[in-house]
């Protein structure tokens, strides 16, 4: 995949104006409003209050650390695409769209980055649901043609910094068009796009969703949430054994019930 694409030569029908400038079509699209107290009651990370002493921000931002240096610090030399994370799990409901909307919400307190949130679990989409927002034209209607311009799809939120693209309109070749040239080059536009903006993809799961696999060859990072007590280990090697050597892979360990555990383990590598 190439690395790079310039604006003029891109087919992507992004506007052609900085991201902070105001514009007309700005100031009319709707901005989604975040129920960050529901979220909070939840356990999730807390923006609002994110000064305070809350043991899950303390997890998720250490994670963090780890992507945005490969994003934009001394491992980006060895990650190309590395502001592209895929989060995903061998098998569902291990609690990766949970560990998605957490690390979106700790990225979105990063000083001068944005994050862009992509729910591209686009048979099962659980973002919206986990978020409390009605689904709108999102990443399947793009891919469809239905709608042209890539920034309609994307949302501004209450949050700072954090903006989110739905899954959109259901579709009977949903998974094919995650595996397009459409989507391979709507990626390249993400990744050189902006340069301050770190997009999240939350897929499907890796292990019986071929789709998976090809999405995982347009990211530079690679995000996998493992069930404690549950995942099995021949799972978590098989789904593993797909992804390309040179991306960096990342282990979250999810719903942890022992004390001598942290709740969100993470490292790099497998071993």
């Amino acid at each position: 995949m190439q690395n790079s694409k310039s604006d003029e030569g891109s087919s992507l029908a992004f506007e052609e104006f900085p991201e902070h400038v105001e514009t007309s079509q700005s100031k009319t699209k709707e901005t989604i409003l975040i129920d960050e107290e529901h979220l909070q009651s939840q356990g999730m990370v807390c923006v609002r209050n994110n000064g305070r002493k809350y043991r899950v921000n303390d997890e998720f931002r250490a994670i963090k650390h780890k992507l945005v240096n490969n994003a934009f610090g001394t491992g980006a030399v060895s990650h190309k695409n590395g502001n592209l994370i895929m989060v995903s799990s061998a098998t569902a409901n291990e609690g990766k769209t949970f560990c998605s909307v957490n690390l979106a919400l700790m990225l979105s307190l990063e000083k001068n980055k944005s994050v862009l949130l992509v729910d591209a679990d686009v048979l099962n989409p659980s973002v919206n649901k986990t978020l409390k927002v009605d689904n709108r034209p999102g990443l399947i209607d793009y891919l469809t043609g239905d709608v042209s311009n890539v920034e309609s799809i994307i949302y501004n939120t209450s949050i700072p910094n954090l903006r989110l693209m739905p899954s959109g309109e259901s579709h009977h070749l949903s998974y094919e068009l995650l595996a397009s040239d459409k989507m391979l080059d709507f990626a390249q536009e993400l990744a050189n796009r902006y340069s301050d903006r770190i997009v999240l993809f939350d897929c499907p799961p890796l292990l019986g969703v071929i789709e998976t696999i090809s999405l995982s060859k347009l990211v530079g990072q690679v995000v996998v949430v493992v069930e404690h007590n549950k995942t099995k280990m021949s799972s978590i090697k098989e789904a593993v054994s797909q992804l390309d050597s040179r991306l960096a892979i990342g282990f979250v360990v999810n719903k942890s019930v022992d004390t001598k555990l942290s709740q969100y383990g993470y490292g790099y590598g497998y071993g």
